[in-house]
């Protein structure tokens, strides 16, 4: 898994922003879905100019999103952290085994971006890893998957994950449609409002609609947020 970038960090304000430092990237990212609605591949849209810091909407109410403008003081945004603290490994619903390949899953992490579905499911791609086409189907489905939720192992042992730059996404679903959660890609620690880092990882999601009950991150109530 990511090692800790000591230049990059996103920190959660207490009942406030995110305040992102160390320059990171931010674009929107667009979900493509196919004629049901399942979502096939990312489409990359508004690069925002780079800067040293900034804050990030966490109340999902700011004018000026996805940058913070001082809503949540004006509502009253109760931000409070729930996730659990425990690290991913020790969240794992029971695995999916299939002859190439092993999925991992942390339901509680789901952000409802719809890759999983398609083609099958990726639960039973796994199970039919020994077909290549299916293997290949699941890698791309859990790759696909923003929050992280879902992790893949060879039968070996060995982590299969995407290469990812550290940089934020801004997730629309043309779908629902909605603005989605905050894309965090490349290892890019999250500190919480108490100075306590959360696991690093290669992806997660965070939420921008301020509803989640799973504080800070996404867990899909960005779907009835609007």
């Amino acid at each position: 898994m990511p090692t800790k970038n000591d230049k990059m960090k996103i920190k959660v304000n207490e009942d406030g922003p995110y305040t992102v430092t160390g320059s990171i990237p931010l674009a929107d990212q667009i979900l493509v879905p196919d004629a049901e609605g399942l979502s096939v591949r990312w489409h990359k849209g508004k690069e925002y100019p780079i800067q040293k810091e900034y804050d990030l909407c966490r109340c999902g109410h700011s004018i000026n999103k996805p940058f913070c403008d001082g809503t949540h003081c004006e509502i009253f945004f109760d931000g409070t952290e729930t996730a659990s603290r425990k690290l991913f490994i020790e969240q794992i619903e029971p695995k999916t085994t299939g002859p190439e390949l092993v999925l991992t899953d942390v339901v509680a992490l789901c952000a409802s971006a719809r890759f999983c579905d398609r083609a099958g499911g990726v639960w039973d791609n796994t199970r039919a890893s020994d077909n290549s086409e299916a293997k290949k189907i699941a890698v791309q489905e859990v790759w696909d998957c923003p929050a992280g939720r879902l992790v893949l192992h060879d039968k070996n042992g060995k982590l299969i994950e995407p290469e990812f730059e550290p940089s934020i996404g801004l997730v629309l679903d043309p779908v629902i449609p909605v603005l989605g959660p905050i894309w965090v890609r490349g290892g890019i620690p999250v500190e919480a409002a108490n100075g306590t880092v959360y696991e690093i990882r290669n992806r997660l999601t965070l939420c921008r609609c301020g509803k989640s009950t799973n504080k800070p991150f996404c867990d899909g109530k960005h779907e009835n947020a609007e």
